[in-house]
């Protein structure tokens, strides 16, 4: 049996970049620090997967400051939304061909 692979973005063949776009669907903006602690992840490792997913323009990126600290915080943009419902589809219709 042949499975297509139409649907489905290489962006999202890393599980991270996978998790990454769950955890930012289901919320409107989230800071870097949450993020690495959701993942267990270090920071050279987040900050590469989060550079992926702003060059496909997938993340939107907000610097700003709380004090004197720097706050990055990450959210979907519109072609990430759609990237990644897609994305989903794609995985549920290859669910259903393989019941």
């Amino acid at each position: 049996m042949k499975i297509s692979v139409n649907g489905f973005h290489k962006a999202f063949d890393s599980r991270i970049r996978l998790v990454l776009m769950s955890i930012l669907a289901v919320n409107d903006r989230i800071d870097f620090n949450s993020l690495k602690e959701y993942l267990d992840i270090t920071d050279g490792n987040l900050a590469s997967h989060l550079k992926a997913l702003e060059k496909e323009e997938f993340i939107a990126v907000e610097k700003s400051f709380i004090g004197k600290k720097p706050n990055t915080k990450y959210s979907l943009t519109i072609e990430g939304k759609k990237a990644f419902a897609d994305h989903l589809k794609a995985l549920e219709k290859l669910i259903e061909t393989q019941k």
